[in-house]
């Protein structure tokens, strides 16, 4: 387990009702992140994924009719436990002008076939954390959580 800050990090774990390898491929084919990696109604309309340290994770939102472009990078790839990005950087380790976080996904097995889903928020000050947490951190968050069980139990259906 990665070493929480309460100063400057965020987390939650949950258990998802579907299998790590469907969890991880979720999160790591660009077909998948539209159905779960925004809370709804805001919409993913464009995904770029070069899955490999220092690979490109890039995401375009639509949230309320406005178009947010995220920038970013795989810091690390264990397949099936493992992801870690950021915007800090974005391809070719250009640093990025205001970052705000960087992402921690691990994942490990649960009984019953599940997954045991953990999300860090990594941020690089104690007012950042509070400003993303007064955004809506559990509850966007966890909406996700919600919306990637939800649509990878239908892929397994």
């Amino acid at each position: 387990m990665t070493d929480l800050d309460p100063q400057t990090d965020l987390s939650f774990t949950r258990v998802l009702a579907a299998p790590r390898a469907l969890i991880w491929d979720c999160w790591t084919n660009p077909r998948h992140i539209p159905h779960f990696f925004i809370p709804a109604p805001h919409k993913v309309t464009a995904v770029e994924i070069d899955l490999r340290v220092g690979g490109r994770f890039n995401t375009v939102f639509d949230v309320d009719g406005n178009a947010m472009d995220n920038k970013g990078v795989y810091l690390e790839v264990v397949p099936q436990e493992k992801l870690v990005f950021t915007d800090a950087y974005t391809e070719g380790w250009k640093p990025a002008p205001e970052p705000f976080m960087t992402a921690i996904l691990l994942l490990a097995d649960a009984p019953g076939g599940g997954t045991s889903y953990t999300a860090i928020a990594r941020h690089r000050s104690p007012e950042t954390r509070k400003a993303h947490e007064d955004m809506g951190f559990f509850d966007g968050w966890g909406m996700v959580a919600t919306q990637l069980e939800t649509y990878a139990k239908g892929l397994a259906g």
